[in-house]
């Protein structure tokens, strides 16, 4: 099974692409670090189900699409 940090580092990276937010913008918005952002969107952190609603939320978006299967070839 896929490593679900890196899925929700690229729908993250994707979804905050898309909106045109900087890691900064969502850090603020989330009350995070850009550091912890930046490790998220890495595929470095695991984050806990409160903070995928956080960020979900920085972003305008369902939780669900932080961790939706982008099918990406591995």
């Amino acid at each position: 099974m896929e490593d679900m940090r890196k899925l929700v580092g690229r729908n993250f990276a994707r979804l905050r692409a898309e909106r045109g937010l900087t890691q900064e913008a969502v850090a603020e918005r989330a009350n995070r670090s850009q550091q912890y952002i930046s490790g998220l969107e890495s595929g470095k952190r695991d984050p806990t189900v409160q903070t995928l609603f956080q960020i979900a939320q920085a972003l305008g978006v369902s939780h669900m699409e932080l961790v939706k299967p982008d099918h990406q070839d591995h």
